[in-house]
């Protein structure tokens, strides 16, 4: 008699082992759907920091600057004549260039503004070494909702205003929203500073720099990292995070008063290339 032979087994028909494995194979498309969502989100917020919060302050910040109606520094074409290109750069006719003689080498006399409400704008900043042609409003307060993220550059309120005895301090963004203080590290000892304002130009020079903790608050004091030290010099202080894109850390920079002169009498030739 011939032994009945072992059922056959079906290994498809094994109850636990394909569907734990299609459960598996389940998860991980769901998982990679879910992390390629993520990152397409991700991926488009970085463009809206990085881009569009450029656009949108810079359309805000040249409308704060077309308020304050300041006149344009002239480019007048020097040595031309018809069929000739000039390759030289276009500079200011001399009598556009504010004279000597005007000049107030020191705070002395200097017209200062008083107190202003949050996101007043009441100035500019031009600063040659980031291009003859930088110029950025200057508003009251630093709330980033109220005035670094849509006007740029914001003044700390409570310390000197320009041309005044005491340290004028400004914080601005090093990326996003128009990141008017991005080339901050570039800016070396002697460079120009110029702050106008309807009554006056106000030229510093850099002195020093420095990178400091958050909570270095005696950057901004008014004789710059003495607090409680009286000031007997005008000057001037930008702050900004440190690295780029990230805020461990503050880049200061520092500088003083050389001279100040009355608008509507020319222009510093420190802000027209080639003067």
């Amino acid at each position: 008699m011939t032994p009945p032979s072992p059922p056959e087994v079906d290994a498809d028909a094994s109850p636990t082992a394909r569907p734990t494995r299609r459960g598996l194979d389940h998860g991980l498309v769901l998982l990679g759907e879910i992390l390629i969502t993520a990152g397409v989100i991700l991926g488009l917020f970085v463009v809206w920091q990085l881009l569009y919060t450029d656009v949108q302050s810079g359309r805000t910040q040249s409308a704060a600057l077309d308020e304050l109606a300041f006149p344009e520094v002239p480019r007048v074409a020097a040595g031309t004549s018809a069929g000739v290109i000039d390759t030289q750069p276009e500079v200011p006719e001399i009598s556009e260039l504010i004279p000597d003689m005007l000049k107030v080498y020191s705070a002395a006399g200097a017209p200062v503004l008083g107190a202003q409400s949050e996101a007043t704008t009441f100035g500019a900043l031009h600063v040659p070494r980031w291009g003859y042609d930088y110029v950025k409003p200057i508003s009251e307060g630093t709330s980033r909702a109220r005035v670094l993220d849509p006007l740029g550059i914001g003044h700390y309120a409570g310390t000197a205003m320009p041309g005044g005895v005491g340290n004028f301090s400004m914080a601005g963004h090093r990326t996003t929203y128009g990141k008017p203080f991005t080339d901050i590290q570039d800016l070396q000892a002697g460079d120009a500073l110029v702050v106008q304002t309807d009554a006056a130009w106000y030229v510093y020079r850099v002195t020093s720099s420095e990178i400091v903790e958050p909570s270095y608050v005696a950057a901004i004091a008014p004789t710059p990292g003495q607090p409680g030290v009286a000031p007997t010099v005008a000057s001037i202080t930008l702050t900004a995070c440190h690295p780029r894109y990230s805020a461990a850390q503050r880049y200061i920079v520092h500088g003083e008063l050389e001279y100040w002169a009355p608008t509507g009498y020319g222009y510093p030739s420190e802000i027209v290339e080639g003067a």
